[in-house]
């Protein structure tokens, strides 16, 4: 179970990012968080994992205060949270494989890291994990040859891979067509009922969280102005709450996501030339 307690959020700029946040998630539950951009998901879903600090209040994860956590603490908690990013976070050069295995860098020491010296076992995992998102064809495969589509699911393939109980993500659909974007979800969706994993996602479709969460948290400020079974989630209830802006910011933010991803994969290409 997840407990946020009276958790806020104020960045070095003065801007309020989470405003006094009492919230409780279950474990095997699938939520979706909506808002409008700037309304505190991004801050709210990052501080699950300690990528943002918190100002205040306390974060729990069944009964262990990640908030209060030491580094070796910390490591061994993130161990059990994947973590899927807008712009997919693989290592582009790299093959399939190897960023699929990096899912179990959380238990393994540096030297071990380093040198790659992955087992048997987990080899296994990885080609268990790409076959259960339709990616066994493409364990060898350089990963920036690969569709936008194909790259998000490697890393869900990763948090297969980490075994990880609590699956994070952010915008994951954002650059993505419509078509994808269900596949995608769908991904999440069997991992969230066949394998009982805590999901929540980050997301602009108000129809997609409808389709795929059992519940839908919305923020507006840095609060929490919506939360309820997605059934409740109406268009009318929206609109009373955020205006017709709600049901218009998802083109945008597919715009920015994919403008995002090209500047991603621009800035990586630069780092590799660099490195050779």
């Amino acid at each position: 179970m997840i407990e946020f307690k009276n958790v806020s959020k104020v960045f070095d700029n003065g801007v309020v990012g989470l405003n006094d946040i009492n919230l409780t998630i279950d474990n095997g539950e699938f939520v979706c968080i909506i808002g409008l951009s700037g309304a505190g998901k991004s801050t709210l879903l990052r501080s699950l994992n300690r990528l943002n600090n918190i100002t205040q209040g306390d974060i729990s994860i069944n009964g262990e205060s990640i908030t209060q956590a030491n580094a070796k603490e910390l490591r061994h908690m993130r161990r059990n949270i994947g973590m899927i990013f807008q712009q997919f976070n693989l290592v582009r050069k790299n093959t399939v494989q190897k960023n699929v295995i990096s899912g179990r860098l959380g238990y393994y020491n540096n030297w071990q890291t380093l040198l790659g010296l992955f087992s048997k076992e987990d080899y296994d995992r990885t080609e268990k994990a790409l076959e259960k998102v339709g990616l066994a064809d493409k364990l060898k495969v350089r990963s920036d040859s690969l569709s936008g589509g194909q790259q998000q699911r490697v890393s869900i393939a990763r948090t297969i891979v980490q075994e990880a109980e609590l699956i994070l993500a952010d915008e994951p659909v954002s650059a993505l067509d419509p078509v994808t974007s269900e596949t995608v979800m769908n991904d999440f969706k069997r991992l969230n009922e066949e394998a009982n994993r805590t999901i929540i996602i980050n997301i602009h479709s108000v129809p997609l969280a409808r389709k795929y969460a059992s519940r839908i948290i919305g923020m507006r400020d840095g609060e929490i102005v919506f939360d309820g079974p997605a059934s409740e989630a109406t268009d009318a209830k929206l609109s009373e709450i955020y205006g017709k802006a709600i049901f218009e910011t998802e083109k945008e933010a597919r715009q920015e996501a994919i403008e995002a991803r090209i500047e991603s994969d621009v800035q990586q290409e630069i780092q590799e030339e660099t490195n050779i």
